[in-house]
């Protein structure tokens, strides 16, 4: 009997041993899986996360988009080696080059989610920006009319236009937010500038309120792209504006044209708009684009000259004149070629 007890005390031992040392081994062996790198080679790769996943799902995603190509039991995985497996917030995680299943699980765990950029570009329109935010694929689309844009960007505000009023800039966001609040925030940022800008502009300039600086800086953002012409060609149109000259402006003639195919002509110059400022006297009624900061402060801070005119001088810059007489001049040497 002594010997059948020590027998069995050495298999119960010897059995036991066995066992710690499997579930080390599976320990050790899940430890190795989950600190092996995922398969990202060269750019990262944007993993969605879908509401309701759990840890066993986000695995199997994993290895059907071929980023995690071991064949191990993916429960096993789920369960034992991530904690808390249930909680994973919905989103797009960027996955880099090099980064282990742990380094991603401890991302999920701490909802790091992609942030996604979009820039609403200086001097394009309401309407280009729409179509941008409207194709983003990370973006909830606007599901608004038209008429209900204005209300829902600028609250109880009553605007004639959004045209001018949203501010150029990069915003940034995680997948699934409103395109709407993208405009919001440029909203707010637009009104923030124009008001500090108002508050600081010259003295004597021909306008009554920010709104009326805001349509100037528009004009003056499609004029020039040029950040030391700013200001002259603002102080153009202020000398026009002093004077009751008419501004004769090519772009906000342009903005009044249905379907603009890229001709501008002597007859779309003669015909009646209200954006058409070789035949109306002072501001077009709205903006005609989206100015930036710089062409908010050339506005509000137009160079001290005795321009009139100018002209593209073809670099992508202008020549300024005083009269109509040296403007004409320019006219023939800069866009006819005549010396």
């Amino acid at each position: 009997m002594g010997k059948l007890k020590r027998f069995l005390l050495i298999g119960s031992v010897t059995m036991v041993i066995l066992a710690t040392l499997l579930v080390l081994i599976g320990a050790y062996w899940s430890q190795r899986l989950v600190d092996t790198p995922l398969q990202v080679t060269e750019q990262p790769v944007l993993f969605e996360v879908m509401s309701g996943m759990h840890a066993k799902s986000v695995l199997q995603k994993l290895q059907q988009q071929g980023l995690w190509h071991h064949s191990s039991d993916v429960s096993y995985l789920a369960s034992r080696v991530w904690a808390n497996p249930q909680h994973l917030q919905a989103g797009v995680y960027q996955l880099q080059p090099g980064q282990t299943l742990t380094q991603f699980w401890q991302q999920l765990a701490a909802g790091r989610q992609h942030q996604f950029a979009v820039t609403l570009v200086e001097g394009q329109t309401l309407s280009q920006w729409l179509s941008l935010l409207q194709s983003h694929d990370y973006l909830k689309p606007i599901d608004l009319a038209p008429e209900n844009l204005g209300e829902a960007i600028a609250g109880a505000s009553a605007v004639k236009s959004l045209e001018g009023l949203l501010a150029p800039d990069t915003y940034h966001f995680f997948a699934a937010t409103p395109a709407l609040e993208i405009l919001r925030k440029a909203y707010a940022t637009q009104q923030e500038r124009l008001q500090s800008v108002w508050q600081d502009r010259a003295l004597d300039l021909p306008y009554t309120e920010p709104y009326e600086l805001l349509i100037m800086a528009s004009i003056i953002e499609k004029e020039t792209g040029l950040s030391g012409e700013r200001d002259v060609v603002s102080s153009v149109f202020v000398n026009r504006l002093r004077t009751g000259m008419r501004l004769q402006s090519d772009p906000t003639t342009i903005y009044g044209i249905k379907d603009f195919d890229g001709n501008l002509t002597r007859a779309h110059l003669r015909e009646s708009t209200p954006f058409n400022t070789y035949r109306i006297d002072g501001l077009p009624p709205t903006p005609i684009a989206m100015p930036s900061l710089a062409s908010l402060r050339a506005a509000a801070h137009p160079a001290t000259t005795e321009y009139f005119y100018f002209v593209a001088d073809g670099s992508g810059g202008h020549v300024f004149s005083r009269t109509l007489e040296e403007h004409n001049r320019a006219v023939n040497r800069y866009q006819r070629g005549m010396n």
